[in-house]
């Protein structure tokens, strides 16, 4: 910091504090303030394991900042507290003030575990970009000392960064190649009006909601479980056209009695998270959507244990207790998805930009560019290296981590 503003009249100075946190030492602080008549420019406060650190930028009359001063580290020296008093000059003073103008941006860090690395691996491309840190915070509860990560454990903090990026696209790039080698999910995202005013989230079902494609399982009870797999598996990865997949796919279900989709939908296995995000997003206002290439036998059923607000996907021909081999209506195919998740948004009269968009699968890309966020969960490679954010290392309840919730809070 430069020296002590050259005016006679006021000063402006930076009072940090720190120790051993209690209530009432930000009251007894500032009451010297106050006191004083001193103005408060900006404040910031956090508290870590009891610790306390408080910083206070504080203009006041040159005539008392001396009293001030003297004050403050009476009180200080009582609370059994550090404090250093920083004078600050009118040109830093503006600088700080014209960061105002530049973007505010959300990088969140996941996993099951984060270690050091990680962060600095993420720090670096931060500061490469000439963005700087205004803040961190945790966003998943306390871990008891001793306690080994496990296959259900998640870790997750928050930076508040301001600028603006040199470039966007070769920070995204970092990220994802950290991501991709270090097991950690890295969200980019600008904290804007919408962030946090998201009112829409829209799920792929099969291998997003659910861990498996229900296609598959219906083509094993069929007898034609390997050609109807090789055949998902090359539209999942986008090296065929959905629609005519779909249809090769369906006429290979010709013949199966349908009463094998009851037990096939009370048994399948749901993806970890899908419970407690579904508490969360319902208890928070959220209106949720599956938008499927697969049937809506099954996502019916997933609406009504969950509770999701709309079902669109695929109907199945049925004819005497049988499948025909054919479907009913228009295939929900990318393109459709895509169109869906605009009509909710105009039915919710919610703005396109407060909706969230999550699938796996090649076909899930346009609904996932149109969201206002789209997040690749557990994704193919050309699904991940094209949607904005990816969630790869833990469940779907990780979304509540790029939404900003805390532990705390749910």
């Amino acid at each position: 910091m430069n020296t002590v503003v050259q005016n006679s009249a006021t000063e402006l100075i930076l009072i940090n504090i720190t120790g051993p946190d209690r209530p009432g030492v930000t009251s007894v602080l500032t009451e010297i303030l106050g006191r004083h008549k001193a103005s408060i420019l900006d404040v910031g406060q956090s508290t870590i394991h009891h610790y306390l650190s408080l910083g206070i930028l504080i203009k006041t009359e040159s005539a008392v900042s001396g009293e001030i001063l003297k004050d403050m580290l009476f009180k200080a020296s009582e609370q059994n507290l550090n404090i250093r008093f920083t004078p600050i000059s009118t040109e830093d003073y503006e600088q700080w003030v014209g960061m105002q103008g530049k973007s505010r941006w959300i990088v969140t860090l996941l996993g099951r575990r984060l270690t050091a690395a990680h962060i600095a691996k993420v720090t670096h491309e931060v500061a490469a970009q000439g963005l700087n840190i205004e803040n961190i915070k945790r966003l998943t509860g306390r871990v008891p000392i001793g306690a080994e990560p496990s296959h259900l454990s998640k870790t997750c903090i928050e930076m508040a960064v301001r600028g603006n990026p040199s470039d966007r696209n070769a920070l995204q790039r970092r990220f994802l190649e950290i991501s991709s080698s270090d097991e950690v999910d890295i969200s980019f995202q600008e904290d804007n009006i919408f962030r946090r005013s998201r009112r829409l989230i829209c799920f792929d079902m099969d291998s997003t909601l659910i861990e498996t494609e229900v296609i598959d399982e219906l083509a094993i009870r069929a007898g034609v479980g390997d050609k109807v797999k090789e055949i998902t598996e090359r539209a999942m990865r986008g090296e065929i056209d959905f629609c005519e997949s779909f249809k090769e796919r369906v006429a290979l279900l010709k013949g199966l009695d349908v009463s094998v989709m009851q037990d096939i939908a009370e048994n399948l296995p749901v993806t970890e998270g899908v419970e407690r995000m579904m508490t969360v997003l319902k208890r928070a206002g959220y209106k949720t959507a599956i938008l499927s290439g697969g049937f809506t036998y099954f996502g019916n059923y997933l609406k009504q244990k969950y509770g999701f607000d709309y079902v669109y996907a695929n109907e199945l021909e049925v004819a005497d207790g049988k499948l025909t081999g054919r479907y009913v209506g228009e295939i929900v195919d990318g393109r459709r998805k895509a169109e869906l998740l605009k009509l909710l948004a105009q039915v919710e009269n919610v703005n396109i930009a407060q909706t969230i968009a999550v699938g796996d699968g090649a076909n899930d890309l346009p609904m996932l560019a149109t969201a206002g966020l789209g997040i690749a969960f557990h994704a193919k490679p050309k699904v991940k290296q094209t949607a904005e954010q990816s969630l790869s290392t833990i469940g779907l309840d990780g979304i509540l981590y790029f939404l900003g919730f805390k532990d705390s809070f749910i």
